[in-house]
């Protein structure tokens, strides 16, 4: 489909909606004059505030056509509002910037205005147009550092010449004007079916207690989502929803011939092979990019830690080089996914898309140079900081920075201080040890993972034994928080239910007996979650968990715990 049908088919879209919005005001309108003819006042009264509270909605869909930023097409997912990225210059990154001109040139339309670098595995586009996106204006590129650090080259020239195929197409100009329209009928069918929502909460808090005694007894209530308004609310909403329903499905059509299309430039531009080879990369990275952010980043942050600057981003790295980790990363590439989506999809399966390039004739180019991305950008630590320094929270900026193997030996201790809390709690109930209420004395060791004052849970861990080994450990772990389901059960099921909160509990209260009295700290691993190991070298993660399940046993045998913490 042509530039010019495209933007035909995206005004009637667009002016579809507009119809069905003034035929429902203009029913409206008529409604509340009809009424006055022929009803009391104090009917007609009613009738009128029913239809401004019923048109409201729809005035406010209207009036926010106009109201959205510039438009963004997204290279490997749906549409999004911006993103605020660190914006480089051709003095600062002239490499990166003719790389980028000269796919522009290949593609055949006009380079970025600006280019800005991202925290997102992903890469996208944006047009700051005029009158509904029918006018051009600024461009900017944005590319996620995640890209630079684990695609090739040659396959982030693809993903680049994608994002420049979409300006070539007019697709993000002509975004303008389809994603203000879906934006326009969204709000319209949000604005009915939040005020329904909260009249059903209301009539549910008007029933209190009596509705809740009849679902507990098996039967049903009536809601009446708010008497007439609500229903009216509901009927109102049907044609907007309807509509919504085409709008996306037709939209969501347009949105992945222009990503097939974008492909197809990518594969001319870039090549065959390394277009969906980068596909593919893309798929697993985001993945491993994800894994990285929760089991490393965040890891941190739970100790008010952050790796050194630069490594916020790039300690991505580290990660993609683990062996371990790209042999399953090497398995992930096979298997990109379904290769099947929903009519309202904004991108084709990723896999149909791989299918679709690889089904094109070779074109020779399987041989191209394939120099890590990351060398496009002149000195490559220094931006990777500045890209943290403008995309970190101001909290996150202050915090305390760590090298990687302090950070996460720091952490894993602050988790295992967390996990042990509510035992050691528990033990003090119980009697089985002083509750703690003021430091310890000077007798107990330094705690290695910060320098602060020993927290005695090579005592309390000694305390547990005791308790195990005197038949009182179920009378501890009655201590600990229960479920209702744990509070009301009883014998066999009651130490079942509190098994996994005492497992976890004594676990964390051994690692920390072993870090405070025998040197133990967590082990930094790319592959692994942190190892506990001795300062020898003995990894102790199979041997404590052992010890510990011996030492919860039925039959308790405190022996093989003991002999790790005389270590």
């Amino acid at each position: 489909m042509g530039t010019s049908l495209r933007a035909l088919r995206a005004l009637v879209l667009l002016a579809g909606f507009y119809v069905l919005a003034l035929a429902v005001l203009a029913l409206l309108t008529g409604a509340g004059l009809a009424v006055w003819a022929w009803a009391s006042p104090a009917a007609a009264l009613t009738v009128t505030v029913l239809c401004v509270l019923l048109g409201l909605p729809v005035l406010r869909g209207v009036f926010t056509l106009g109201t959205a930023g510039g438009n963004r097409k997204r290279g490997n997912g749906d549409d999004a509002p911006e993103t605020d990225g660190l914006a480089v210059t051709d003095g600062e990154q002239p490499e990166l910037w003719r790389a980028v001109r000269s796919l522009a040139e290949r593609t055949g339309t006009r380079a970025p205005d600006a280019i800005l670098l991202t925290e997102e595995v992903n890469a996208a586009v944006r047009e700051d147009t005029r009158l509904l996106g029918l006018l051009p204006g600024r461009r900017r590129l944005y590319l996620g550092v995640p890209l630079l650090i684990g695609l090739t080259e040659p396959q982030l020239h693809s993903v680049i010449a994608h994002e420049l195929g979409h300006y070539g197409n007019a697709d993000t100009r002509l975004a303008g004007i389809t994603l203000r329209g879906r934006d326009s009928v969204l709000r319209t069918v949000e604005g009915f079916q939040a005020p329904r929502r909260k009249l059903r909460d209301r009539a549910w808090a008007r029933q209190g207690r009596p509705a809740g005694e009849a679902v507990r007894k098996g039967r049903s209530i009536d809601l009446g989502g708010g008497g007439r308004t609500g229903f009216g609310y509901g009927s109102m909403a049907r044609p907007f929803q309807a509509y919504a329903r085409f709008y996306l499905r037709a939209t969501s059509s347009v949105g992945r011939g222009q990503e097939l299309a974008a492909d197809r430039v990518a594969a001319r531009v870039a090549g065959r092979d390394a277009t969906a080879s980068a596909l593919r990369e893309i798929a697993v990275l985001d993945a491993v990019h994800d894994f990285y952010l929760t089991e490393y980043v965040a890891l941190g942050t739970r100790a008010a830690l952050l790796p050194p600057p630069g490594e916020v981003c790039g300690g991505l790295r580290h990660l993609l080089a683990d062996p371990e980790l790209r042999s399953d990363m090497a398995e992930l590439r096979g298997e990109p996914g379904p290769g099947h989506g929903t009519p309202y999809d904004s991108h084709p399966p990723v896999a149909e898309r791989i299918r679709l390039i690889e089904a094109m004739p070779d074109d020779g180019r399987a041989a191209d140079p394939a120099r890590p991305a990351l060398a496009l950008l002149h000195e490559a630590g220094r931006v990777l900081a500045e890209v943290e320094r403008v995309l970190l929270t101001p909290e996150a900026l202050a915090m305390e920075r760590a090298d990687w193997p302090e950070l996460i030996h720091r952490a894993a201790h602050a988790l295992a201080e967390a996990g042990a809390e509510a035992l050691r709690t528990a033990l003090a109930e119980a009697g089985a040890k002083p509750a703690r209420t003021q430091p310890q004395d000077d007798r107990e060791p330094a705690d290695s993972a910060g320098g602060a004052t020993a927290t005695g849970a090579a005592r309390d861990l000694a305390a547990l034994l005791d308790a195990a080994d005197a038949g009182r450990l179920w009378q501890v772990a009655d201590h600990l928080p229960k479920s209702p389901e744990a509070a009301r059960a009883s014998g066999r099921a009651a130490r079942e239910f509190l098994r996994p909160a005492l497992e976890y509990g004594s676990r964390s209260l051994a690692e920390l007996a072993l870090v405070e009295a025998a040197g133990a700290r967590w082990a930094l691993s790319w592959s692994t979650p942190p190892r506990l190991r001795l300062p020898a070298g003995r990894d102790l993660t199979e041997p404590l968990a052992a010890a510990v399940r011996a030492a919860l046993a039925d039959d308790p045998d405190t022996a093989p715990l003991r002999a790790l913490l005389a270590h």
